[in-house]
């Protein structure tokens, strides 16, 4: 299967991405949301980073037009009718998730794959709600989706090996590096990378350092890019502890409890860069 067209189900950092690229690679897109504003603000983040590949000469204004040509704005799931791919880019939350594929199972016709790009949840779980868990697949992309090559392409119980090599596939095609992971809570990135973010507000939980000497320590000692604090306000809080709580259910391992400050934070609505404040503060 060839996939000419396709639906992402959330318009948010994630789902925009997804659709960014997906429109990118030549592939009709409908992206999807409860609320127009919502899909509006999506296709707004495309447009504002396709407009900086135009000002940095990676494109050209009439491939930015193009690309954007290929995107048509749904408030519907309805509008998944005719396509061969639904890729679901809600919020973490596993209650969402399921209604979701239960409603779009009935909708997107029977040889349609469906995938979510879950960072965490159950491929298996959330496939069982549907009548075609053969055809059901994790797609974990990873944020800013267009600028990351990963795709943690992750196989239920019951995915085929045909609906595994069409999305290994289509992940090429999308200029993505796709790896194959099996399907266990946190999958692999999230299972290295969230704990150690968790452990980092633990040293600041128990006052060892602040969050920029600690930022500056991995920076500088482990050679990252970006400190895992810095990277924790920027993947959102509430996403890492949606992550450490799944982990921790998961494997009842203590290792994997969440940190009692992170939280508070999410408690107190310091979700890092989309609200303004999490371990440092921004404008």
């Amino acid at each position: 299967m060839h996939i000419q067209k396709g639906m992402v189900i959330g318009a948010g950092q994630m789902g925009s991405g997804i659709a960014h690229v997906l429109a990118q690679s030549g592939i009709q897109v409908v992206l999807n949301d409860i609320k127009e504003e919502f899909v509006q603000k999506g296709i707004e983040r495309i447009a504002k980073q396709l407009s900086r590949d135009v000002e940095k000469g990676r494109k050209t204004e009439a491939e930015k037009t193009e690309i954007l040509s290929r995107i048509q704005v749904s408030v519907d799931l309805a509008d998944a009718k005719d396509v061969q791919l639904v890729i679901e880019a809600a919020t973490e939350n596993k209650e969402i998730k399921l209604e979701v594929f239960r409603q779009i199972d009935q909708i997107a016709p029977k040889e349609a794959i469906l995938a979510t790009n879950t960072s965490s949840l159950s491929i298996t779980e959330l496939a069982a709600v549907t009548g075609r868990p053969e055809k059901f697949i994790g797609m974990h992309f990873f944020n800013p989706v267009p600028v990351m090559k990963l795709v943690e392409v992750i196989r239920g119980l019951s995915s085929s090996d045909e609906t595994f090599q069409v999305i290994v596939d289509l992940a090429k095609k999308m200029n993505k590096v796709p790896v194959d992971v099996k399907d266990f809570p946190g999958f692999a990135a999230n299972r290295i990378l969230i704990p150690m973010i968790n452990e980092a507000i633990y040293c600041v939980y128990e006052g060892i350092a602040s969050p920029k000497d600690i930022d500056e320590v991995m920076k500088l000692g482990a050679n990252h890019p970006m400190g895992p604090l810095t990277l924790a306000d920027y993947i959102g809080l509430d996403v890492c502890l949606a992550v450490m709580e799944v982990l921790y259910e998961g494997y009842g391992d203590s290792k994997y409890r969440p940190c009692p400050l992170l939280k508070k934070y999410v408690k107190a609505g310091w979700l890092g860069l989309k609200t303004g404040r999490g371990f440092y503060e921004y404008n």
